[in-house]
């Protein structure tokens, strides 16, 4: 779908490229590594999704044990014993799905901790890259990074180093 838009996209550009229109393109990969505070913020999220993948994985050998003891006590056990002991384990497996969803989830902790964090650079970096368009009477300034493909780029025509100028950087 995106290479189709992508595609439609270039139809149109080069529809009225007789019109003498401006391009540029940036690295916003390039860009975020030279901002300090995205690479912090970075850091500061892995070292969170570390945190809760460690106690997911203890959490994990848990119930690990909880069911091997299970299968060896089971012989022993009587029928109504081992339904309780079934219970606590499938409780404590729907616990760790839950807490699973809860870090890492699509609205997880995980991903509002980064919408914090990353997000405001996110957005001065586009208000920049805006400032720019328009400033410079760009038609399209291209970003090369990411799931765009651009076959070959000019240096000339990348305007990375201004976006981190505007920004405050280099």
């Amino acid at each position: 779908m995106k290479r189709i838009v992508f595609t439609l996209g270039m139809v149109f550009i080069l529809a009225f490229a007789g019109h003498a229109q401006k391009f540029a393109f940036i690295d916003s990969d390039y860009i975020l590594k030279n901002i300090p505070a995205f690479n912090a913020a970075q850091d500061q999220l892995d070292q969170l999704s570390k945190q809760y993948q460690k106690e997911l994985e203890t959490m994990y050998a848990e119930i690990e044990k909880m069911y091997k003891d299970f299968q060896a006590e089971s012989v022993l056990l009587s029928d109504d014993m081992k339904r309780k002991r079934e219970d606590v384990i499938i409780t404590k497996e729907k616990d760790y799905k839950e807490l699973q969803k809860k870090y890492f989830g699509p609205n997880g902790e995980l991903f509002k901790k980064r919408q914090a964090l990353v997000k405001p650079i996110q957005d001065d970096i586009f208000a920049a890259v805006q400032d720019i368009t328009n400033e410079g009477a760009y038609a399209v300034i291209f970003d090369k990074s990411g799931s765009s493909t651009l076959f070959s780029t000019n240096p000339k025509f990348d305007l990375s180093d201004q976006v981190l100028q505007k920004l405050g950087y280099k």
